[in-house]
């Protein structure tokens, strides 16, 4: 009896819930679209590029999940109405919502060129912002609250060379989600963040130091998994952090303590 009390209290049930996941090809957000799916929720995965949206989608589907590919630009209003509209009219409802997508632009502060700056700033904060946006609308609409989870990073928090642009947009997503927290809170509309540290993804393995240098300068001796993150993700998404809001998670196994540079 004691042992399936521990089971029931680890088990996360999304049988009811329908998820749009930007960015969600590969990586972070691919792994909180499997989690989620695996615990029964429907999917809306967006992704860039349509070849890795469609080979996620059907890696999901494969797996028993219920999930559909939306490809294109995260900032394009018009693929945030289609993922909302592809939410409703393929899985009846929107109840989370998670914009993953960001770009990692690296560059000295005196010389980041203004093509970059627009960039990022379209990626990392106009498509979460509208994206969020749409998702709520529709959830007030719906009058049965929901959840929000957005994606910042410890550069949001501590200083890190040539991340001045990113690191921006990621502290403003954080503040974006405790203004959200007071505006939604009367639409039972809960809005959190998530700022992971290093993490071992597609991206930052293709480096061969990587690894090696943030296992030595993290006070946890390792950079975070994707499944690391997810499992926070989920845990924010899910009922038992029901009264939760505004609020951003750290996952960086310490790094911010001491926040030690990998130059």
């Amino acid at each position: 009896m004691y042992i399936f009390l521990i089971i029931e209290m680890t088990t996360l049930d999304f049988n009811k819930h329908v998820a749009i996941i930007t960015g969600s090809g590969q990586g972070i957000g691919l792994e909180i679209a499997q989690a989620l799916a695996t615990q029964g929720a429907s999917i809306v995965l967006n992704d860039s590029d349509a070849n890795l949206a469609e080979r996620a989608s059907s890696q999901i589907k494969r797996s028993g999940g219920k999930c559909i590919a939306v490809s294109g630009d995260c900032s394009d209003m018009k693929i945030i109405s289609l993922m909302v509209e592809t939410a409703v009219k393929e899985f009846g409802k929107l109840t989370l919502c998670v914009p993953n997508a960001g770009i990692t632009l690296f560059s000295d502060f005196l010389n980041f060129p203004e093509t970059s700056f627009d960039k990022i700033i379209q990626t990392n904060l106009k498509g979460g912002f509208f994206l969020t946006q749409a998702a709520t609308r529709q959830m007030v609409k719906q009058k049965s609250g929901g959840n929000i989870l957005l994606m910042s990073s410890v550069t949001g928090h501590q200083a890190h060379e040539n991340l001045s642009a990113y690191g921006m947009t990621k502290a403003a997503l954080e503040n974006l989600s405790k203004h959200l927290a007071l505006e939604l809170s009367r639409y039972q509309i809960r809005v959190n963040a998530i700022a992971p540290g290093a993490t071992l993804t597609e991206r930052t393995t293709s480096d061969e130091h990587y690894k090696k240098v943030w296992s030595t300068i993290t006070p946890m001796g390792k950079p975070a998994t994707v499944t690391d993150i997810a499992n926070a993700a989920l845990f924010l998404l899910s009922d038992k952090a029901s009264h939760i809001t505004g609020q951003t998670l750290v996952v960086d196994g310490g790094w911010t303590v001491v926040s030690p540079t990998p130059f």
